[in-house]
């Protein structure tokens, strides 16, 4: 009960973000999960033995998600690192660790801030239907996902990774979410062939398949099994975004490529 509590607060409050409020509120809004994020990364990484230089990292992770809306995502990422990289000078641990601290800040502002700006972007570039469909499609492929993992999964999809999800769950997720997309993309982002709309679905879903796996990756390396509590029933937000933060991405290479 309060998983499904948890989950219809989050849907309402990002819904109607979205929806009824302009563009900027949807920046605050990703710039807010992008910090509650980091802290679960900074737990994430401390884990595997990293000191991050806070500071720094999180001041050019926020400007990420700024600046991918005015295509400024390199001059950020190019001043970061210049700047973690003195850091890393003046840290006082030096020797062996320097490069996994550098690393692992930097990391941050491609594993979270680029994805969560682009969500921003897609919100200001192609309306709130887009994105409404790029969360819906990660949604319904998740829940297929664990639904027909439960119900058919027979063969691993990454037993040392992940051992409870399962080849026929992921190929649960990849109906569900291609079907969705090639029902409603035509609808939300204009006329379209149907290779075109099967493809986006693709996109998306594999996508956020690797991104789940990845965090579960993560995860298992530190030896935990949600990088927090911060939703009840859920885990932490790392643990709810997980699968975005990769499909996101695709999902605007394609809107804006192909």
């Amino acid at each position: 009960m309060t998983r499904i509590f948890s989950a219809v607060v989050l849907l309402l409050l990002v819904v109607g973000v979205i929806w009824f409020l302009p563009s900027p509120a949807t920046l605050m809004l990703v710039a807010t999960v992008a910090l509650l994020s980091f802290r679960e990364y900074v737990s994430l990484a401390s884990g595997f033995g990293a000191s991050l230089f806070r500071g720094v990292t999180v001041i050019g992770m926020l400007a990420m998600v700024v600046a991918v809306s005015f295509d400024m995502s390199v001059v950020v990422l190019v001043c970061v690192s210049l700047v973690l990289a003195a850091s890393s000078l003046a840290s006082g641990r030096g020797g062996s660790k320097t490069l996994l601290d550098v690393a692992s800040s930097l990391f941050a502002l491609l594993y979270l801030g680029l994805p969560l700006g682009i969500l921003a972007a897609i919100h200001a570039s192609a309306g709130r239907e887009a994105i409404l469909l790029l969360l819906a499609t990660v949604m319904v492929s998740d829940t297929a996902q664990y639904y027909g993992g439960r119900l058919f999964g027979r063969i691993p999809l990454a037993s040392t990774i992940s051992p409870n999800k399962s080849v026929e769950g992921a190929l649960c997720g990849v109906v569900a979410g291609v079907a969705l997309v090639v029902v409603y993309a035509q609808l939300v982002l204009g006329p379209s062939s149907l290779l075109q709309r099967v493809s986006l679905g693709l996109t998306v879903v594999v996508l956020g398949v690797v991104g789940d796996l990845f965090e579960s990756q993560l995860k298992r390396g530190v030896g935990v099994k949600d990088v927090s509590g911060l939703i009840p029933g859920h885990g932490g937000m790392l643990d709810r975004i997980d699968s975005l933060l990769f499909a996101a991405p695709g999902f605007y290479l394609f809107l804006r490529f192909l």
